[in-house]
């Protein structure tokens, strides 16, 4: 167990501690799953990038069985953050938060590459860190979902995952979409608050819409009815949303 720990925290840790990522801004986002599987999803807005105060912590090598870095006794995580604050670098002084050249090098480059991705209508560079996303997908969850990802972006985080539970039952959480401070301690940006915050720019509108039954949500109204049938849940989310928008469906059972 210990070792698979500590496989786990070394294969994430590329994301956990990465120098930059991408988080919402502005945006209005869907979601409608039916109760056969099938499902659409949408993202229209903008997503900004945020760079940490510390350089990427893991970009010397570390061997999965130096006893020097791995507790036997630990899970992985708590060694983790250790080896974070061993080997991260010291905060960046000029230009950490400014819409720099190398920014917007960065950006360009990355709306390149998502716009070869497959649902990625548009993708584009608007200035003050910013790209402007137009984003539709549809298919059938029989597997699990998350947006966005990219192994070629390496900044991004996703912003919302569709796991399945069990063979009937599916899981909506959409961490990306709330501004929750213990989220924001992942990927060493715990130094991070206020107009530099990773929620500081989070202005948006998630909109989950199923025929499906909803097992559980944490939408204090409830779901709406609507008038084809079904259910609507509507999330509004800014920089004072701590609870992640989060839905359990019942679904039709896989084979």
């Amino acid at each position: 167990m210990a070792r698979l720990a500590r496989w786990f925290a070394l294969l994430v840790a590329p994301l956990l501690l990465t120098s930059c990522l991408l988080v919402p801004a502005k945006f209005t986002s869907s979601l409608d799953i039916r109760a056969d599987r099938s499902f659409t999803f949408t993202y229209v807005g903008e997503v900004q990038l945020l760079k940490s105060s510390k350089a990427n912590p893991l970009s010397e090598d570390i061997a999965p069985d130096d006893e020097e870095n791995w507790d036997e006794e630990s899970d992985g995580e708590a060694t983790l953050w250790k080896i974070a604050e061993k080997k991260g670098g010291e905060p960046k002084t000029n230009g950490e938060f400014d819409d720099s050249a190398d920014d917007a090098t960065q950006l360009r480059r990355l709306a390149q590459t998502l716009s070869s991705e497959y649902g990625f209508r548009s993708v584009r560079y608007v200035g003050n860190r910013k790209l402007a996303i137009d984003y539709r997908i549809s298919g059938t969850l029989d597997h699990a979902f998350v947006f966005p990802f990219n192994p070629d972006g390496e900044v991004i985080i996703p912003f919302i995952a569709i796991e399945l539970r069990g063979k009937d039952r599916l899981r909506v959480k959409a961490p990306g979409f709330a501004n929750d401070a213990s989220a924001s301690s992942m990927g060493g940006m715990s130094g991070l608050s206020g107009e530099d915050g990773p929620g500081s720019a989070l202005d948006g509108v998630f909109t989950l819409t199923t025929n499906a039954e909803i097992v559980s949500q944490n939408q204090e109204d409830g779901g709406q009815d609507q008038p084809e049938g079904g259910k609507k849940i509507v999330w509004t989310v800014n920089p004072t949303t701590r609870d992640a928008p989060m839905a359990v469906l019942r679904v039709k059972a896989l084979p």
